[in-house]
């Protein structure tokens, strides 16, 4: 059996698949605090980025480190999106679910934070 919705192919596909990720981003930012705040700061810091890198590798992995911030937001916003359709009840599993994916987040913060510390380091050695 075949998914009715898996039907578009070539420029079609691409055209809807990209008004589809226009639609989660929009999503994100209206409806998830966190993820709006993520926006800004990734934004203040590009120019920040290009200053403390010392080469296009270190803008690439302050600025990819930012990246991956806002990924794993999109995720975790994802996965609460979808334990909340199922169900607003208490159970261990939705719970279980929300709280790995906000560890994800944290990791990734952490992540980021490492980068930019030793790339600020470096710069201001």
């Amino acid at each position: 059996m075949s998914n009715p919705h898996k039907g578009r192919t070539g420029l079609d596909r691409i055209l809807h698949a990209a008004g589809y990720s226009w639609a989660g981003l929009k999503a994100a930012y209206t409806g998830e605090s966190a993820f709006r705040q993520e926006t800004w700061l990734a934004l203040v810091a590009v120019p920040l980025a290009c200053w403390l890198g010392r080469d296009w590798v270190q803008v690439a992995l302050l600025l990819g480190s930012l990246l991956i911030v806002l990924i794993v937001e999109l995720l975790n916003s994802a996965i609460e999106a979808a334990v909340d359709r199922v169900s607003f009840e208490l159970h261990e599993l939705s719970k279980r679910a929300k709280d790995i994916a906000s560890a994800a987040v944290l990791l990734s913060l952490l992540l980021a934070g490492g980068v930019w510390a030793a790339a600020a380091w470096q710069h201001l050695r």
